[in-house]
């Protein structure tokens, strides 16, 4: 792609296959007040756990064209499975900024630990493509890294039932399994498992420190804003709209998660044809 001119007044992109990433948008809110979002929640083709690299790749490839499309000047890939199948091939293929959210929670587990002993949970795709244990491996090799795929999780919160007792029957069926083995951190290695993280907590017990990527993936979007001196202040705040929401389907079933998560009146969500951002596109 040709390169385009980037200024700090251009909104981040973010996008995440539903709900999830609206955990990481919240916290890029609270630590990055001045900056403008366009979110895209692909709540058509969610779950992405199960799917292949392939499609991960192509599905990712679509919404960044979309994003491309409202001039963003970052994207942040708020989905683990994303981040892990499709984040290095596409940071090779465009000319903006862009971020994962695996890094950020590999990082801040290595430096949760005292026993050396960290669980992950996940997707399917996230846990086979073993890029947790890579990450925490290249920074402490000694490190040992569980692993558990939880593909429930994801729809029982975008199905709402953060609290239900079914919800608490799951977690405790899924996470047994790493409570034998002695971990003393968790990586809530998907952006829509922070939703749960009291029913987590309170599987795991007090002794479990949960680490949730968002925070450390807000800090990492800002120093990347620094360093490419686009990071907005508040002479870039007018009185439009900072914050919009697009979703593949289901629009009004997002707005009301939305505002529940995001603790503001969201005006809305406007569903796309995302198949309409074809991949032969991408070149142009």
């Amino acid at each position: 792609m040709d390169n385009i001119n980037i200024s700090s007044d251009m909104p981040i992109g973010m996008f995440d296959s539903g709900v999830g990433g609206l955990s990481v948008a919240k916290e890029i809110m609270r630590q990055l007040p001045n900056e403008k979002i366009v979110y895209f929640g692909d709540t058509a083709r969610v779950p992405y756990g199960g799917k292949s690299k392939d499609t991960i790749l192509r599905y990712s490839r679509q919404i960044i064209r979309f994003l491309q499309t409202k001039n963003v000047k970052a994207i942040v890939i708020a989905c683990n499975t994303a981040s892990a199948f499709a984040l290095e091939e596409i940071k090779a293929e465009i000319d903006i900024p862009i971020i994962g959210v695996v890094k950020p929670g590999a990082k801040t587990a290595v430096e949760t630990t005292k026993n050396n002993k960290i669980g992950v949970i996940g997707t399917e795709g996230t846990i086979n493509s073993a890029i947790y244990e890579e990450f925490i491996h290249k920074l402490k090799s000694d490190i040992k890294v569980y692993g558990k795929a939880c593909p429930l999780f994801v729809p029982l919160v975008e199905e709402g039932w953060l609290d239900d007792d079914v919800t608490k029957e799951v977690v405790k069926r899924y996470l047994t399994e790493l409570m034998d083995k002695d971990i003393d951190t968790l990586i809530m290695g998907c952006t829509h498992y922070p939703m749960l993280k009291d029913v987590i907590g309170e599987v795991m017990g007090e002794g479990v420190k949960l680490v949730n990527p968002a925070y450390e993936t807000a800090v990492g979007l800002a120093e990347l804003l620094k360093k490419k001196n686009i990071l907005a202040d508040a002479n870039n705040m007018t009185n439009e709209e900072k914050y919009d929401f697009y979703v593949s389907d289901a629009p009004d079933k997002f707005k009301k998660f939305a505002d529940s998560i995001l603790s503001l009146n969201v005006k809305g969500a406007e569903k796309i044809d995302i198949e309409d951002y074809y991949e032969r596109f991408w070149t142009e």
